[in-house]
């Protein structure tokens, strides 16, 4: 009976030894490449995470620059962001605050450069139009007003259709083109909300160019925002 056992044991082994000989190395680099992915993936992860920190600290250094006023402190901040982290969000973030502050601060080429490589470089299509209003409102104010309309050109996310109308109808009333500036304010009027308090602003724009906005409201069928009454 030992015997027998051990016959069999051995015929295990030989077949077991058969299916090593055969499949051994491609077992053992499908776990190899498991392990390495799986140790890639960690890898990246943590460089991620180390990345943002990173940018977060930086961001951190940009907004201290800014609150203190110090323009020089703030550009070398953001330059460093652009260089090392201009994917992130905070990255995006910065140029929009350094626009600002710079704005602020009387240096107008800073804040437009600023904001068109926030234009030209931001991943979230959100933070590009926020960029591209801003710009087309320095130029706007710089009286560049092709250069403004030509920053608004294009598609933009269905959300900020009515901000970008609005503005393009400012540039337009600029320019003395009264029915340009009437065609985007009325677009804007009708694509925001009737409850939204920006919509009140652009009726105001509305009655500037001579349009009463009750028109706009019983032609496209949007009812007028209700008055309160005294």
């Amino acid at each position: 009976m030992a015997t027998h056992l051990d016959l069999e044991e051995q015929e295990q082994l030989d077949q077991l030894k058969h299916f090593w000989n055969t499949y051994g190395t491609l077992i053992t680099w499908a776990v190899l490449l498991v392990a390495g992915a799986f140790v890639a993936w960690n890898g990246w992860q943590y460089f991620q995470r180390n990345k943002a920190a990173q940018a977060s600290a930086l961001y951190d250094e940009v907004e201290r620059s800014a609150q203190a006023g110090d323009t020089a402190r703030l550009e070398r901040a953001l330059a460093d962001m652009k260089a090392k982290f201009a994917g992130t969000a905070y990255a995006q973030q910065a140029g929009l605050l350094a626009a600002r502050t710079l704005y602020d601060k009387g240096n107008a080429e800073a804040s437009r450069g600023a904001l068109a490589w926030v234009a030209e470089n931001a991943v979230d299509p959100g933070y590009k139009v926020v960029a591209k209003l801003r710009l087309a409102g320095e130029l706007l104010d710089a009286k560049s007003y092709d250069e403004a309309l030509k920053q608004l050109s294009g598609e933009v996310p269905k959300e900020f259709e009515a901000l970008v109308a609005d503005r393009k109808g400012d540039i337009y009333l600029a320019q003395g083109k009264r029915e340009e500036a009437k065609a985007e304010y009325q677009k804007a009027w009708s694509a925001f909300d009737t409850h939204t308090d920006y919509r009140r602003l652009v009726e105001i724009k509305l009655n500037a160019v001579g349009v009463d906005p009750k028109s706009l409201a019983s032609q496209t069928g949007v009812a007028s925002p209700a008055k309160n009454t005294p």
